[in-house]
């Protein structure tokens, strides 16, 4: 069979590594690897789940990366036939073969020598994720037996039967049994007592891990065309496997690795645990005689060990599948193919769209609240679900497409219709192309958090009330700036973001009167500031019974980095949004727009939204004081050309800004930003005709930004018949910030106006 030069792992496995490492950015998967510090290298018995060949290397890699240890995995024994070149590189790695003989001790040896175990318990890819049985109880189907099957219990068995050994050696240890001691130590191989006490003091820890995918594709890919192009007609199996798993490598897919707390088995270190032990090993040479005792043995002390540990076994096999299971990282598509699920399960053929969207919203907002499931971004950066209500988000669109293309679910006449291929069974090999809803509803069924919040979102979509949708529109707001804060405050970033002065809080702001008067503000600050700028305007307008909510503009009051990689569109789409949460808590709306936030109130008023009854624009700009503005198209394009052609992210990518206010705004400006300023201002003299609500023009005459001849191309452009000029005698650009010249009188009256 296998020599013992043959188990050696080779250079081999260092070469992979590296190969592997140099490989990984041009990879369409991407990797998070969630645990605890310390996690990887405490941890001794590593137990994934298994639903893409990808599974079986990335693991490794991972480890050995953390903690520079090598790994054995058990790999399927098929592997190891036919293919003597093959079974020698699988050997090279650290894999090893599922019928090696006396494999679970040669693993227990490892583990004492300072290797990790990866084990894969299901025994086999389990392509439709279905791991609940009618019972309620753990088990996978067996591709091979045609049937369903409990899971391995081979990780227990060798965690049990270390925690075993480790007894016995501290036991001799603690006696001075140096004979044993050395016998011991000579048989596993190593270097000295010291190292086989030290390996005896080390808790066998089992680390139950998830792997999951996002998204799971089934359209065709390069890799199985290639293939296809040189064996010609691919078995089945073989084809769908290349297409769901060369998506994953070749296209944008994430790939969570979660590690779950350690389990550690029973510990037997009680007195009468310790003689049954010491009795046991009087006649055991190596481990192969501990793992082969049976409840067949002669020997009654045999017999009743070896039913405690197979009861021992069942029961720390069924608490690291329960561990493994809980930790999917639950996406998008999860809420949704549950939900999809739990009106077909309620007997619907279908559903008005407006519901389901709704539901799903609610879904998305309750699971947010479930501390024991594990989100995926698509959960918690709201960028990404943006839009679900309504039925279209970045993170909604892909799904449907796939789910449309398959004939599971139909859209037509403002209802979603659940197809007959919903409850159809799927042979074991088809599900992934065949139904991709079913296999996301399956990931999440053990995860009792995701029921519930799917459960009590149906319940609640049809009764729900707006003002309680805007008030969790408005914790997306609040979401969203505090992940853009983490996301652009990383070590790459901190160039610019150490320079940085502001302090004053960056959050949107929703402030809700008790006695309300029924006209709404909405405020929107200028650019490079933050919802700050206006926040002592808001206060005062909710003071006198007007709801209020500040806007933070995408891009600001986080990083100049992240305005870097926003447009103006994204500006805008801020002020839309505020303005949709406004519209639950008052039935009419004034817009309050400071500089840039000017010029998009302008913009968003052309659009003539529900509701609009007024508008105030405080120093808009259509011409600026700083004549170099007209080179920063050059110098923009200039960046992109640099970016494009190197690494460098461009010749001048930020430029100083000595600001007036400089705890509010940045004082980094993104050459990016100052180009979409220009944007701006092209789109609102464009725009200008279309807005037709009362308006109040706000202009200090002695501007240093905003040249003041501003306020009268606007003035003269504007289609509204009830528009007035406000001149503030000062000569700064930030008079609402400051209330110079009686600014927020200003306002303020034209709210009692209305």
């Amino acid at each position: 069979m296998y020599e013992h030069q043959d188990l050696e792992i080779k250079s081999t496995y260092d070469w992979c590594i590296q190969a592997f490492s140099a490989l990984e950015s041009r990879l369409g998967v991407h990797i998070k690897f969630h645990h605890d510090e310390g996690q990887t290298e405490s941890g001794q018995i590593f137990l994934f789940n298994h639903f893409a060949r990808v599974e079986t290397i990335i693991p490794q890699y991972l480890i050995y990366k953390e903690t520079g240890a090598y790994c054995r995995a058990v790999a399927t024994k098929e592997l190891f036939r036919g293919n003597e070149a093959l079974a020698k590189f699988l050997l090279g790695v650290g894999a090893v073969p599922s019928d090696l003989p006396g494999l679970l001790p040669f693993l227990a040896a490892e583990i004492l020598r300072g290797r990790k175990i990866i084990v894969f318990p299901e025994g086999g890819m389990v392509k439709d994720r279905r791991v609940i049985d009618e019972k309620g109880g753990y088990s996978v189907y067996s591709p091979t037996a045609r049937e369903r099957r409990k899971h391995h219990k081979g990780a227990a068995v060798i965690a049990l039967t270390l925690a075993v050994f480790k007894t016995r050696i501290l036991s001799l240890h603690e006696i001075g049994d140096q004979l044993r001691l050395e016998r011991w130590s000579k048989t596993l191989e190593l270097g000295s007592v010291e190292e086989l006490v030290e390996a005896a003091r080390k808790p066998t820890l089992i680390i139950p891990a998830n792997i999951t995918f996002y998204p799971i594709r089934a359209t065709d890919n390069v890799l199985r065309k290639g293939v296809e192009l040189v064996s010609k007609n691919l078995k089945p199996r073989i084809a769908e496997e290349l297409l769901i798993e060369g998506n994953i490598l070749l296209k944008n897919t994430d790939m969570d690795v979660r590690l779950e707390d350690p389990i550690s088995p029973r510990a037997f270190g009680r007195w009468w645990d310790r003689k049954i032990i010491d009795q046991l090993f009087l006649r055991m040479v190596t481990l192969d005689d501990l793992f082969a005792l049976n409840r067949r043995s002669e020997r009654w002390i045999d017999r009743l060990f070896s039913m405690f540990l197979t009861r021992q076994t069942e029961r720390l096999r069924d608490a690291y599948m329960r561990k493994i299971y809980s930790g999917v990282t639950v996406n998008l598509s999860h809420l949704t193919s549950q939900l999809i699920y739990h009106y077909v399960d309620s007997g619907q053929d279908d559903v008005a769209c407006d519901l389901f969207n709704r539901a799903l919203y609610l879904a998305i907002k309750n699971i947010q609240n479930e501390p024991s499931v594990y989100l995926h971004r698509s959960l918690t950066r709201a960028e990404a679900y943006l839009g679900t209500e309504h039925g279209h988000a970045r993170g909604l669109d892909e799904f449907w497409s796939a789910v449309e293309a398959s004939s599971l679910v139909e859209r037509e006449g403002g209802r979603y219709w659940f197809l007959n291929k919903l409850c159809a069974e799927h042979a074991f090999h088809e599900i992934r192309l065949e139904n991709i809803v079913a296999v996301y509803a399956n990931e999440v069924a053990p995860i009792a958090g995701v029921r519930r919040a799917v459960e009590r979102a149906a319940d609640e979509a049809d009764t729900v009330d707006e003002p309680a949708l805007a008030h969790l529109r408005f914790d997306d707001e609040v979401r969203m700036h505090a992940w853009c804060r983490q996301t652009y405050w990383q070590p790459r970033h901190q160039d610019i973001n150490g320079q940085e002065t502001a302090t004053e809080s960056a959050e949107p702001y929703l402030l809700l009167p008790k006695n309300s008067n029924g006209l709404g503000a909405v405020l929107v600050h200028g650019f490079l500031a933050s919802p700050a700028e206006l926040k002592g305007l808001g206060e005062k307008l909710a003071a006198l019974g007007h709801p209020v909510i500040g806007v933070r503009l995408a891009g600001h009051g986080t990083s100049p980095w992240d305005l870097r990689d926003r447009s103006w569109g994204d500006w805008l789409a801020s002020v839309k949004r505020c303005y949709e949460i406004m519209s639950a808590f008052a039935e009419r709306i004034c817009v309050v727009g400071f500089s840039t936030g000017g010029s998009l109130a302008l913009i968003h008023a052309a659009d003539r939204p529900d509701g609009l009854s007024g508008l105030v624009s405080v120093s808009a700009p259509v011409y600026f004081r700083n004549k170099n503005l007209i080179f920063v198209p050059l110098v923009h394009s200039m960046n992109k050309m640099a970016k494009w052609v190197s690494n460098l992210e461009g010749l001048m990518p930020f430029r100083v800004n000595e600001s007036e206010h400089p705890a509010i705004n940045y004082r980094n400006i993104p050459i990016r930003g100052l180009y979409e300023l220009r944007l701006i201002v092209d789109e609102l003299k464009r725009r200008l005709p279309d807005v037709v609500c009362p308006v109040r023009l706000i202009q200090a005459s002695g501007d240093n930004i905003v040249d003041p001849k501003s306020v009268d191309t606007i003035h003269k452009s504007i289609g509204s018949e009830d528009k007035s000029v406000h001149m503030v005698d000062a000569d700064r650009h930030g008079i609402v910030t400051e209330n110079l010249g009686g600014t927020h009188d200003a306002i303020i009256d034209f709210f009692g106006s209305l």
